[in-house]
């Protein structure tokens, strides 16, 4: 909705969007996806999945991208790039923990990292799939994740880090579909609300949005989101009231 997707993210930071009726079912644990699919109901034909990747940034940037695909044991490389930028799809489970739709198994989250969030984001993201995969629980997950960060084995975003989730091919979760192309910039975690003053975020008129919706994200990052007014392909997008 992830990093995403979401940090859809991740995917994360469009929960936003959410009804109250979907965030009581977060806190009641109730809701359509109440643990984990079958793996395979999370995985694509190797093909369609390079296809969707590349589809996150505009061509310009995709194909010249390493792409990885996600297969039953984590992510793996389908093609090695030359510009240091990393194109995927993020699935639910990058989401914030308690987002009710944390295991949609059809949340499909195009992504395309810039060289520093390739070293330093995009590690949120393999590592998080790498706990999902060996079957560890949320809280198990959380726990894991903030010790990975004590220990500096997860480093927060390093400075200029952005992605780019143009794709008009994803869907970002039920609540939100393929909402709206925007780009990312992910900052290290400190105070929300002191962050969201100095980029004027969420200010009437600004383009700059700050995800307060759902909160629990072990990552040591804040995301910042800008919607833009056209696809990766270059077609225009609807304004955003008409998403």
């Amino acid at each position: 909705m992830n990093r995403g997707h979401t940090q859809l993210v991740v995917l994360a930071a469009l929960a936003l969007t959410l009804a109250p009726a979907a965030q009581a079912a977060a806190q009641s644990g109730a809701g359509p996806y109440p643990k984990m699919a079958p793996v395979d109901r999370y995985l694509m034909a190797p093909s369609s999945e390079i296809g969707l990747a590349q589809s996150a940034a505009p061509g310009v940037i995709s194909r010249n991208a390493t792409v990885l695909i996600l297969r039953r044991h984590g992510y793996q490389t389908a093609m090695k790039g030359t510009n240091g930028f990393t194109c995927l799809v993020e699935r639910a489970w990058m989401s914030p923990f308690d987002s009710p739709e944390f295991w949609n198994p059809n949340m499909r989250g195009p992504i395309c990292y810039n060289p520093p969030a390739s070293r330093t984001v995009l590690l949120y993201t393999l590592n998080r799939t790498e706990l999902v995969l060996h079957g560890f629980s949320k809280a198990q997950m959380m726990e894991r994740i903030d010790a990975a960060f004590a220990a500096k084995k997860l480093p927060p975003p390093e400075p200029g880090s952005m992605s780019y989730m143009m794709s008009r091919k994803g869907d970002l979760g039920d609540a939100v579909g393929r909402w709206h192309p925007h780009l990312m910039f992910h900052a290290p975690k400190a105070d929300g609300a002191r962050d969201g003053v100095s980029w004027g975020a969420d200010l009437p008129g600004s383009p700059v949005f700050l995800n307060t919706s759902y909160r629990e994200v072990p990552e040591p990052e804040t995301i910042f989101m800008v919607p833009v007014g056209q696809w990766s392909d270059g077609t225009p997008a609807p304004r955003m009231s008409q998403m």
